[in-house]
């Protein structure tokens, strides 16, 4: 590991370097290349020359310790000691976590899908509130939403709503909520005051930019018709909305959220380039945990990867045997200690494998 990070911090300084040079300054393209090189290495660096400076003072104040000193000094350079030492295992953990491969995908935008699954429209009311508290820890994360298609119910439930996330690692933080989402509580439509259990399914898939992958215009075949809203309603009389239907795979994408068809057009491409991503790399990686069809399954309450249990006032993350008494506070969007826990499980897996 120790190479690894020395190596790397004679890049840094190779970069720190060119990035001084004139031509380099001059050269938007190569500035901005070589600039986000450095910024990536900057963390791991950073830690590794405050490693380099502990291990010296370790040795100095061990030194020292050999040397002899009195009773006072003495106990002060064991706490020393103590203490340096405890920031050295710090260290390498957070140097190890670091040094990990990263997900290309990370730093992307995302494309999320809810969806009612079991319950009727229990289930959709449900939808209706992962989608409230999802656009609330966007918000509080300065990120934006755009609402790609929706389709609401009678009662203002969610059947399905698709929508795009905007803000710099937005996939690192939220590629853990895809799956089954269950709730346990008393209905608002049932008068017996019985406790149901419902679910929703949620997907998260990077979004894929066009440089990634090209879309042949000829195998997308482009339905336009009127939008509509809840219970059938015309919502206008302009045919706006659109469906688009990759022939090759079958994959169909609407989207009717705009009253512009070209700004419809634009939203369904965006969600249609990331399904197809997604389908290849499900193919050259089926092994892969990220794939669509096992994130959403059927919607089923036992394909569960969370439940949220109103009476108990708790939530619990059953893949990490997680549970918090903050249901209120985390379908206000405070997902943090969620998403943290969820990061943190990860890495130590991935450590796992690397050991």
């Amino acid at each position: 590991m120790l190479e690894k990070l020395a190596s790397l911090e004679e890049k840094y300084n190779e970069l720190s370097e060119m990035l001084s040079q004139p031509e380099v300054i001059a050269d938007q393209s190569k500035l901005q290349k070589y600039a986000k090189a450095h910024s990536d290495l900057s963390d791991i660096v950073g830690k590794y020359q405050e490693y380099k400076s502990v291990i010296t003072q370790l040795e100095d104040t061990r030194q020292m310790l050999k040397e002899g000193a009195d009773e006072d000094f003495k106990e002060m350079l064991l706490e020393e000691e103590e203490t340096l030492q405890e920031r050295k295992v710090v260290l390498e953990k957070e140097m190890q976590l670091l040094l990990l491969p990263r997900d290309p995908n990370d730093e992307k935008n995302v494309i999320m899908e809810i969806r009612a699954g079991t319950g009727g429209d229990e289930a959709a009311l449900f939808a209706g509130d992962l989608f409230r508290m999802y656009t609330r820890y966007v918000e509080n994360q300065g990120w934006k939403v755009d609402i790609m298609d929706s389709n609401y119910t009678d009662i203002g439930g969610i059947k399905e709503i698709i929508f795009a996330v905007e803000g710099q690692g937005a996939y690192s933080k939220l590629k853990f909520e895809s799956g089954v989402h269950r709730v346990q509580r008393i209905p608002s439509t049932e008068s017996g005051g019985r406790i149901h259990t419902s679910a929703a399914t949620v997907a998260v898939l990077p979004e894929a930019e066009e440089v990634e992958l090209e879309i042949d215009p000829n195998e997308v075949r482009v339905d336009i018709y009127c939008s509509s809203g809840p219970g059938g309603q015309s919502v206008n009389t302009t045919q706006s909305a659109i469906r688009l239907t990759h022939v090759p795979t079958g994959l169909v994408v609407t989207c009717q959220d705009e009253k512009s068809q070209h700004k419809n057009k634009a939203k369904a491409m965006r969600v249609l380039r990331s399904r197809l991503k997604e389908i290849m790399e499900e193919e050259q990686h089926a092994e892969m945990a990220g794939a669509r069809k096992s994130q959403v399954g059927t919607g089923d309450r036992s394909e569960r990867i969370r439940t949220y249990n109103f009476p108990q006032g708790r939530v619990s993350d059953h893949r990490i045997n997680l549970t918090l008494h903050k249901l209120d506070y985390i379908l206000e969007g405070q997902l943090g200690e969620i998403i943290q826990a969820l990061t943190e499980n990860d890495q130590a897996e991935r450590l796992k494998q690397v050991d």
